[in-house]
């Protein structure tokens, strides 16, 4: 029962930390962010919370099957719960940049900053438990799609 327990507590805290990062784009989502230049293949708005906690969720059960190794490699596990709280932090940081602070360019710095602790974290989650490191790929891809609309609007915006 205490593997469960870890792994609800991770995905929880991932979905706390989505759920705050979503405090800071839900006005900008009508005020701010309709008014920027976007490309055509910019996905609407509504898809955006329905995809984070999808992926929210499979980061916490990812991180919570790391956790859940402690025991048996104390070492490999603890340098990669360093990056997975780094990436979870940086994750939530974006959002404060781009929608709270209206800077992309800022943002966009971060968020290749986090790409590179979230493909981090996924070498580290792989020494450990390749499942849990494969729960990380879907992130990895949108956080990669995410990269492309935010230099984008970056562009178109400048």
């Amino acid at each position: 029962m205490q593997k469960i327990l870890r792994i609800a507590l991770v995905v929880t805290t991932c979905l706390v930390i989505g759920y705050l990062s979503s405090l800071v784009t839900k006005e900008i989502m009508t005020t701010w962010y309709p008014t920027i230049i976007k490309l055509v293949f910019n996905p609407p708005n509504w898809i955006f919370a329905p995809v984070w906690t999808i992926l929210y969720v499979m980061i916490g059960v990812a991180g919570g099957m790391i956790w859940n190794k402690l025991e048996t490699d104390q070492e490999n596990v603890k340098k990669a719960f360093m990056f997975f709280i780094i990436q979870l932090g940086l994750n939530a940081l974006w959002s404060y940049l781009f929608f709270g602070l209206h800077n992309p360019f800022l943002a966009l710095i971060e968020i290749i900053l986090l790409w590179l602790m979230i493909f981090e974290t996924y070498n580290q989650f792989k020494k450990i438990d390749k499942i849990a490191a494969y729960l990380l790929l879907p992130y990895l891809v949108w956080v990669s799609f995410a990269t492309i609309l935010n230099f984008s609007i970056w562009w178109l915006n400048r």
